[in-house]
């Protein structure tokens, strides 16, 4: 079972800082880390800067797709009118079918703002405990989705980019 973790950090850099501690962990095999992004937005900015971290992702990550949609509903659309809005809120029933809710959404979308960072961590076999108080140190704040073993297979099937050689159906 993966588990989509947000780490809400109140700096706009405490994300990427806190990346050596999330690599830290993985080779502790604290955590198998799937796929990631960090979300910084900086005192004075009118949106946050999203950032996929490609050199970090495991096997099977869900590619750019899953963070751009995921993005979009959480920092964008507020921005980008009506109705840009009601298609990008028909594209979130797919997500909620995946264990990303609405309740999810508005929660980080009202904790990461101006000033802030977070780090967005889908990973599995997490040993929780321990990964929590790793974290703990750091001055993040947990905000998490779980996803069952079926909902982690239907975001896969929905938005994993197809592997290279490979093209996805259209």
């Amino acid at each position: 079972m993966a588990t989509l973790t947000v780490w809400k950090f109140d700096t706009a850099d405490g994300a990427k800082s806190a990346l050596h501690l999330l690599e830290r962990m993985q080779k502790e095999e604290l955590l198998q880390l799937v796929d990631a992004a960090v979300v910084s937005w900086p005192e004075g900015r009118r949106k946050p800067k999203t950032e996929q971290l490609h050199s970090l992702t495991g096997a099977g990550a869900l590619g750019g797709s899953f963070w751009g949609l995921l993005f979009g509903l959480l920092f964008f659309v507020p921005l980008l009118g009506m109705a840009i809005g009601a298609a990008m809120g028909a594209l979130s029933g797919s997500l909620a079918d995946i264990g990303i809710d609405d309740d999810f959404i508005k929660k980080v979308r009202s904790e990461v703002t101006e000033g802030t960072s977070a780090l967005f961590v889908l990973s599995a076999n997490a040993v929780t405990d321990r990964v929590l108080a790793e974290f703990r140190g750091s001055g993040a704040h947990l905000a998490s989705s779980n996803l069952s073993a079926e909902q982690e297979a239907k975001l896969r099937e929905v938005f994993e980019e197809p592997a290279e050689g490979k093209h996805a159906e259209v």
